[in-house]
């Protein structure tokens, strides 16, 4: 079952968003995607990275014609901190400064405790929770310099609902929230907010290998609303929460799950 969003032509506008320079990791695909649509459309000028190469090119081939400030696109792999670092100093000195974070980036395979490693731990933790705050350590400088700045962690309802075959994805995802709250409790006198943004179930191609359509519907019958939450859903408020409407929201956790219990 399909959730119908709100089409492109009815969705808000954030004139305060307009030429903002925003920075997402995971940009490529499945809620990364929608996160650089929406603020291609708001006029913002969008940095977005990734490691996956042609879908990634072919995102910014397909909203350059009609973007008034088209995206950018550069390969990077979030466990290279250093390589990282590299990437926003140099949309930092391209695009003049960064003025949102979106830490979007994870990767939710499943694993059983039992097979679980040392190497695989760290590895885990790498992907799902250490370029998160390196990437906001990267950014902060930018940010206090322009007088504020927006960071948003994606976190995610698996470990509040506690999941199966996800316990190292759950810490990580755990942990986000009690980042999301050191960080905006050290910076908030800089003017610089930031909020914790978690995810429902998202019809992505990624999450549809996981789900039968039975499973699907379980999901939905667990929901209070009807439908399937899209990406375009969370961008939604990712939008919203970057704005200045957003200007006291700090510190937080904000669901876009349908009310799945």
């Amino acid at each position: 079952m399909l959730h119908e969003t709100i089409p492109a032509t009815q969705s808000a506008i954030y004139p305060s968003l307009a030429d903002k320079r925003i920075l997402v990791t995971g940009g490529g695909t499945g809620i990364g995607e929608a996160l650089v649509e929406a603020f291609v459309r708001q006029g913002a000028h969008v940095a977005f990275v990734d490691v996956v190469d042609a879908p990634s090119q072919a995102l910014v081939e397909r909203l350059a014609p009609a973007a008034a400030n088209p995206p950018r696109f550069e390969h990077c792999d979030l466990t290279d901190i250093a390589g990282l670092r590299r990437v926003v100093a140099a949309f930092d000195e391209e695009l003049g400064g960064i003025d949102v974070l979106i830490n979007n980036a994870a990767n939710d395979d499943r694993h059983a405790i039992a097979e679980v490693t040392p190497e695989y731990w760290d590895e885990r933790m790498a992907v799902n929770l250490r370029h998160l705050f390196f990437a906001a350590q990267a950014v902060i400088p930018s940010m206090k310099r322009a007088g504020g700045g927006v960071i948003l962690n994606f976190g995610s309802i698996s470990w509040h609902l506690a999941l199966a075959d996800l316990v190292l994805y759950q810490t990580a995802k755990a942990g986000i929230e009690g980042l999301t709250r050191s960080l905006a409790r050290d910076l908030g006198r800089d003017n610089i907010r930031v909020n914790t943004i978690v995810p429902g179930n998202v019809q992505t191609p990624r999450q549809m290998k996981w789900y039968t359509p039975e499973g699907e519907a379980e999901i939905v019958a667990a929901q209070c609303l009807d439908g399937r939450i899209q990406p375009a859903d969370v961008a939604a408020l990712a939008v919203f929460l970057a704005s200045d409407d957003a200007r006291m929201c700090t510190g937080h956790d904000y669901f876009v799950d349908a009310g799945w219990r």
